[in-house]
């Protein structure tokens, strides 16, 4: 099996120390020790994942720039706040991309990068071979093998094609809060749940979400479904 790392959260998480008072900075002032944090982190992470599964590479991604999504729309991620970041990040990326030898897209996320090389390898060698490693909930629109790491989860989810199809689709109208995409404030997932309820192909999906735009949007419908859907689609080929 490979492994397919995201690593941009680990990145950013191994700026931040324990506090040992609420008055306490919570970064690292120290680039060394945010290097330690990243390294135990990315092992733990495979250390624990050895246990179950026959690990025989370990693919890293991280830093990748020029996303086109910020072409579609300026409200994309608009909500971050990007003047306060951690103050080791950049050289942290830095040391990412130079020890692990991170694969970095350009004009694309992250997220796009993983899912294109999953795709590939899926394709090449079964669904079973590749396992993507992320806190991220995007993956989710993939029948993949996705490793949540995070100390409240620390999960395999082994997503089908019914499940992938329905968390993209239903994604469209919850929206993604971190990424400011919303086009239907006030409708969760249970709302998701109920209006697709019918749902099995792909095309039924699609029409279903048509009809919600063009209810909403009207004549603006084709446009904000396009933008919705470039928005949160995830390129993998």
């Amino acid at each position: 099996m490979i492994l397919l790392v995201d690593a941009d959260s680990l990145i950013f998480a191994s700026n931040y120390k324990k506090r040992q008072t609420p008055d306490d900075d919570m970064y690292f002032d120290n680039l060394e020790d945010c290097k330690v944090k990243f390294d135990e982190q990315f092992m733990r992470i495979v250390n624990d994942l050895e246990e179950h599964y026959n690990i025989d590479k370990v693919l890293t991604f991280s830093s990748s720039r020029g996303n086109f999504r910020n072409l579609i729309t300026k409200k994309y991620k608009s909500n971050r706040d990007y003047n306060n970041l951690p103050p080791f990040l950049g050289e942290m990326h830095d040391y990412v991309k130079k020890e692990y030898d991170s694969i970095v897209g350009y004009g694309v996320e992250t997220d796009d990068m993983v899912a294109r090389y999953w795709y590939q390898i899926t394709q090449d060698h079964g669904r079973n071979e590749a396992m993507i490693v992320s806190i991220d909930k995007d993956y989710k629109q993939f029948p993949a093998l996705i490793y949540n790491y995070h100390f409240k989860h620390r999960k395999v989810y082994d997503i089908s094609e019914e499940e992938a199809l329905f968390n993209f689709y239903a994604q469209c109208i919850v929206g993604d809060a971190a990424d400011n995409v919303n086009y239907f404030k006030g409708k969760g997932i249970k709302f998701a749940e109920k209006y697709y309820k019918d749902c099995v192909t792909e095309f039924q999906y699609r029409r279903k979400l048509y009809k919600l735009f063009k209810d909403k949007y009207k004549s603006k419908a084709k446009e904000k479904y396009a933008e919705c859907y470039l928005l949160l689609k995830l390129r993998n080929e």
